[in-house]
């Protein structure tokens, strides 16, 4: 018999899309400074994000479905909330889930385009104050 609990994707798939969410953050961050050293670069810098984004986001709205699905499959909450013993498959998928939350690095994700957002409204400030 199969089981229908869900798996963790390998790391390089992880880190892949954690590598495409930041270079569509960095991309939207560095339209500010094409739009005032190469402004022809603006607008394909700004489709590397938007499509950046597209999947990225994608990726991820898949793994929040991933999550919940399995969560609401198995009536975890519920089960919690009762002190009800597990079986294994429960556990499996409490494991997944701690595991997903665990291994992904959405954290280094938010914290990279704060940094990129503070950094991009400073150079606007300075190449502005420049001209």
């Amino acid at each position: 018999m199969k089981s229908n609990v869900p798996h963790i994707v390998p790391k390089y798939i992880i880190y892949g899309f954690f590598v495409v969410g930041l270079l569509s953050a960095v991309a939207f961050r560095a339209i500010i400074v094409f739009q005032h050293i190469e402004p022809e670069w603006v607008r394909p810098v700004w489709y590397i994000g938007v499509v950046g984004y597209f999947i990225f986001f994608l990726y991820r709205y898949i793994i929040t479905k991933k999550r919940k699905k399995a969560i609401e499959d198995f009536q975890l909450i519920e089960k919690v909330k009762a002190n009800a013993c597990l079986k294994e498959e429960d556990r499996d998928i409490v494991l997944f889930l701690l595991s997903s939350i665990r291994y992904s690095p959405e954290d280094i994700n938010y914290a990279v385009i704060f940094i990129l957002s503070v950094l991009a409204i400073i150079a606007d400030l300075a190449l502005t104050a420049i001209k």
